[in-house]
């Protein structure tokens, strides 16, 4: 296989993970770039064949976990393609659900749900509020998930020798767990940091508050990362975060932020940018201090910017607007939370979604749609916004000849 990516493209996406920088005091830039037509060649001889894939993160990657350790998700949660909750931060599928299906895997139960959960093809570790750094605030209390990524980590640590131990006593569950050597053979995914940057937002630190932890954030993921590989993980697909300042949390919060030329929020932006680009830059020297590992950076937040600067191209209208929403100019306030009950001049309504989901970028003001979902995945499983840029189904490949 031949892969042929513009370098015109590739230094497009650099550019957007240093902008950041011309606001950093005492930094600036001058970069000159020259668009050809020239093209990178990557050759790989065949594909990856992952019989499994374990994922963490939060949100965005949720498959179940908080709702299972919590509380369910109410209606219209799922509505469009599962036609009933699964605990999924969306209308309906998730880019983790995408990518399973691309393997033709079936989608992961998550670890906390002890319900008809089948983890022969992998688990899901992630749950809605986790952050990378253990938080101070924690559910049901506070606003985060008790399962920062370290906690996932000890997690997925103890599952491996469970799994173990069920599969030597055989029997119905031992068909219900992944086998051994699935553990070195299969993808392991994240998505998470975005909860710790929006912690700082709403703790009323400065936006230069909140750059400065941004460097001991990564450092803890990537420790994390390491901790991961060293229980045999050997690919990896990583995730960076989403442009944090379109999305309606931030704009009916903040409204006296300053936007671009777009709508988003300038800085809140770039905060997601620099996180970016420390995570980045800790996954290369990641690579050269774990060479056995297949390590993928991918830029999120490059196709789901574009989402909100062109959404007529995409064919989303009202990119800012939430879908399931009640009130202001976004649809959203957070009192006011989707397929919640809330009392509109004395009569109860249900807050409920738009007429049509897959016209919305954006679900319930923190997270996108089902629509939104696919087109993303669609983009950064060609290899078009990874680091090394290399498709999904490449990601197991740690040297290219």
């Amino acid at each position: 296989m031949i892969i042929f990516i513009p370098i015109c493209f590739i230094m497009k996406i650099f550019m957007s993970q240093i902008e950041f920088l011309r606001h950093i005091p005492l930094v600036s830039l001058t970069v000159l770039i020259l668009c050809t037509t020239t093209t990178v060649p990557i050759f790989a001889t065949k594909g990856c064949d992952f019989p499994a894939i374990f994922n963490f993160g939060a949100s965005n990657a949720d498959t179940g976990g908080l709702a299972a350790a919590f509380q369910a998700l109410p209606l219209p949660y799922g509505e469009t393609y599962f036609h009933r909750s699964t605990g999924r931060f969306s209308d309906g599928r998730i880019i983790l659900d995408f990518i399973a299906q691309s393997f033709g895997l079936p989608y992961l139960n998550s670890y906390l749900n002890s319900l008809g959960s089948n983890f022969t093809h992998g688990a899901n570790f992630a749950t809605a509020g986790s952050t990378i750094k253990i938080p101070n605030s924690i559910i049901p209390h506070g606003m985060f998930s008790p399962f920062s990524l370290t906690i996932q980590y000890i997690q997925f640590k103890d599952f491996i020798p469970k799994t173990k131990f069920i599969r030597n006593q055989g029997g119905i569950f031992a068909t219900l767990t992944p086998k051994e050597d699935y553990f070195s053979k299969a993808l392991y995914t994240f998505d998470i940091g975005q909860n710790d940057l929006t912690g700082g937002f709403f703790s009323n630190a400065t936006i230069q508050q909140i750059n400065a932890t941004v460097p001991d954030i990564v450092n803890n993921f990537i420790e994390n990362i390491k901790n991961i590989y060293n229980l045999g993980a050997r690919s990896f697909w990583i995730h960076n975060t989403g442009p944090i300042g379109c999305l309606p949390l931030i704009l009916a919060n903040f409204p006296s932020a300053i936007k671009d030329s777009y709508g988003c929020a300038k800085q809140y932006n770039e905060v997601s940018q620099y996180f970016n680009f420390k995570l980045k830059e800790g996954l290369a020297q990641l690579r050269k201090d774990l060479p056995l590992a297949a390590i993928t950076y991918v830029d999120i937040y490059s196709p789901k910017y574009s989402l909100f600067q062109n959404p007529k191209k995409y064919g989303f209208e009202l990119p800012f607007v939430a879908c399931c929403g009640y009130g202001g100019k976004y649809n959203y306030n957070i009192r006011n939370r989707c397929g919640e009950t809330i009392n509109i001049n004395g009569t109860k309504n249900v807050v409920g979604s738009c007429r049509n989901p897959s016209t919305r970028v954006v679900w319930d003001g923190t997270h996108y749609t089902e629509a939104a979902n696919k087109i993303v995945f669609d983009q950064i499983s060609t290899g078009a916004f990874t680091d090394p840029p290399i498709p999904l189904n490449m990601a197991c490949q740690q040297k290219f000849p």
